[in-house]
């Protein structure tokens, strides 16, 4: 078990063989640096004293606190996430003149952002950009594919010619440094699968005959959970085509209510709902049929309970 020996005046940080093994499996000596530095100190620390003292990025101690997490080195968050500039340095016009003299790489991403955003960018502007790659560390190269993301998505949703504001980068990459985004093997995979999501949506859309935009958040949010689920695009235009026909027009709700109880039995293809279906049918005798009034309202109280409130 890890602590402290004590000779004389001098304390000895200890760590047990199975910490030891831990830490070298992680490969990381940034986590392990992050690992002994938490013991030595024994006791609770801000995220700007564990920064001041590794001399870390707040990506890099993201990433050290996510690594010892997933080694089960450390229980709980000791840094918050990242937040946006509020929480940030802010830099001078001196600095950032400094920067763009002394720092190579900082200068030519500055070059590379104008060029994609297409104008020169203002101050407040660079003290954005200055905070995402020298306060929270992000390497220049992935940057770039960031403010290239930002910039094809506000495109995609808002038309050609519009472009993202720094701060709604900004706000991205608060989002990728979370996520442990640092470099352009980590920036690829996440594109690569935001591309796969951006497919599947599209499908959907199609059989929902929405052609003309992309979906707006909440709509992405049915969409997502729908693919997570399993639902293929046939089954939820089945569910689409019962929504149209009970309420006259499209109600993800109410869509969302049927693929909610078909979830629940395990239907995910269209031969699966018409097989369950059949087979859950109630058989009732001819002479024995309900008043119409009374069939519909069973028919919506039983969508009811699967409809979001």
């Amino acid at each position: 078990m890890a602590g402290y020996i004590i000779r004389g005046e001098e304390k000895s940080v200890v760590l047990s063989a199975k910490q030891a093994d831990m830490l070298i499996d992680t490969r990381n000596g940034e986590a392990a640096l992050l690992f002994l530095l938490l013991q030595r100190l024994n006791r609770g620390a801000s995220p700007e004293e564990l920064r001041q003292r590794l001399g870390f990025s707040a990506l890099q101690l993201a990433a050290a606190e996510r690594a010892l997490q997933e080694a089960g080195l450390l229980s709980a968050p000791k840094a918050p996430p990242i937040a946006p500039s509020d929480d940030h340095p802010q830099y001078s016009a001196d600095e950032l003149s400094d920067m763009l003299e002394t720092d190579r790489t900082f200068s030519v991403l500055v070059s590379q952002v104008e060029q994609v955003l297409g104008k020169r960018m203002k101050t407040a502007d660079l003290q954005l950009l200055a905070g995402l790659y020298d306060d929270m560390g992000l390497p220049a190269d992935v940057i770039y594919l960031l403010v290239c993301h930002c910039t094809e998505r506000t495109t995609r949703r808002f038309g050609e010619g519009r472009r993202p504001t720094m701060r709604q980068i900004e706000k991205e990459g608060c989002l990728w440094a979370r996520m442990g985004i640092s470099d352009q093997e980590s920036a690829d995979r996440y594109l690569r699968s935001l591309a796969q999501k951006q497919e599947k949506a599209a499908a959907y859309l199609r059989v929902l005959n929405i052609h003309d935009r992309p979906p707006v958040d909440s709509e992405l949010h049915y969409l997502q959970q729908w693919w997570e689920q399993g639902f293929s695009p046939e089954t939820v235009a089945l569910a689409y085509d019962k929504t149209v026909f009970h309420k006259k027009e499209m109600n993800w709700r109410y869509l969302n209510g049927i693929l909610r109880r078909w979830h629940e039995n395990g239907w995910h293809t269209v031969e699966e709902v018409k097989s369950g279906e059949q087979r859950t049918a109630p058989r009732s005798h001819p002479s024995a049929k309900k008043p119409e009034a009374q069939s519909q309202r069973d028919g919506a109280d039983w969508m009811l309970r699967y409809m979001k409130k």
